[in-house]
């Protein structure tokens, strides 16, 4: 771990109860138990959680270590056979085919995580979205900063869903200064700061107390930094995890991470699925860079803050370590390509 030796990790049981998209209808828990990676798998369902603070919590623009750049294949998508019309014989008097017009073909779309659709979208677009200089610890100054950049993911994530051929709806939000419950359990959960996207209800939600100030043995991110894009960087985050759920990628995610026999299989897929949110997180905070605005300065202030958030040794690991999450992060700020997100070929030291 750079920067000194961090403090303390958070319990890992202060992470919510999760729970799947509705299609996928698993047994409910009997009790608020654990995350099913790093709990009992095949019990409760995965919810998407934010990342834990793990590093040094170091207010601040230092800059993280540096990383290797992930290598991911130019995406080539898969096209289907089209079958061979015979010419007509001279005494036919239908139409020839230069004279037919042809019916619109019906796009499928490929909901894998290896060949999904999304990843021929490309980048996401820049987008216009000045915030000002809102407070991190005003929860009204917060809340309209969060539900404000939330309309400039979804004009940039819209429009290269669309022109994909996917449907695609805004997530709705709930966010508080203290505690709720949800359609996905409570947020955040005892000792947890978490925000989290829950998929039954395509909903993100969110405590900013909990974010910004901790609870519990797990620091908040303004522990990091106060400027307010690290916390808009973390929502991203979540919203990543909703163009997940809507191209297919998490119906593909889950349908694999239950057919996986093993404790460390299933962590393997859960860390991958998480660290493509955060890749699709930094794409939003690249389109904005111009607008927000995200300064070289502030584009290092999100390096270091994902430098020191993911995994704790000896815990669950289902995040992905904190030199991965600055790592996908770095990724997608610095490519800006859907594509380049596909954490689904990438090398498993990248992953880890």
């Amino acid at each position: 771990m750079p920067y000194g030796r961090p403090p303390p990790p958070p319990d890992p049981r202060h992470r919510p109860p999760s729970y799947p998209p509705p299609q996928w209808q698993p047994q409910r828990p009997r009790s608020g138990g654990g995350a099913i990676i790093g709990g009992v798998f095949g019990v409760v369902a995965l919810v998407f959680v934010g990342l834990v603070v793990v590093g040094a919590l170091i207010k601040g623009s230092r800059t993280a270590d540096p990383v290797s750049p992930v290598a991911i294949p130019t995406f080539t998508p898969f096209e289907r056979p089209t079958s061979s019309t015979a010419s007509p014989r001279a005494t036919d008097s239908r139409p020839t085919e230069s004279t037919v017009t042809p019916p619109a073909r019906r796009q499928v779309l490929n909901t894998t995580l290896k060949n999904n659709t999304l990843y021929r979208a490309g980048g996401l677009p820049r987008v216009n979205c000045p915030v000002g200089s809102p407070s991190i610890y005003s929860h009204s100054q917060l809340k309209a900063l969060i539900l404000k950049t939330s309309k400039c993911l979804d004009r940039g994530w819209s429009q290269i869903m669309r022109e994909q051929g996917m449907t695609w709806h805004p997530p709705g939000y709930a966010v508080t200064s203290s505690r709720g419950r949800g359609a996905c359990g409570d947020f955040p959960s005892t000792g947890s700061i978490v925000p989290y996207y829950c998929p039954r209800n395509t909903t993100i939600y969110a405590s900013t107390t909990a974010m910004v100030k901790g609870s519990g043995n797990s620091g908040g991110y303004g522990q990091i930094t106060d400027w307010h894009g690290g916390v808009v960087s973390m929502m991203a985050h979540e919203y990543g995890h909703h163009v997940q759920q809507l191209s297919g990628l998490s119906d593909d995610w889950w349908r694999q991470t239950t057919r996986s026999t093993s404790r460390s299989g299933k962590l393997a897929l859960s860390r991958r699925f998480e660290l493509q949110a955060t890749c699709f997180g930094a794409m939003f905070m690249r389109s904005v860079s111009a607008s927000y605005p995200v300064t070289p300065a502030r584009r290092n202030t999100l390096y270091y803050f994902y430098s020191r958030v993911g995994d704790w040794p000896g815990h669950p690991r289902d995040h992905g370590s904190p030199a991965n999450n600055n790592r996908w992060f770095r990724q997608g700020y610095e490519k800006n390509k859907t594509f380049q997100c596909n954490t689904w070929l990438a090398p498993s030291s990248t992953t880890s």
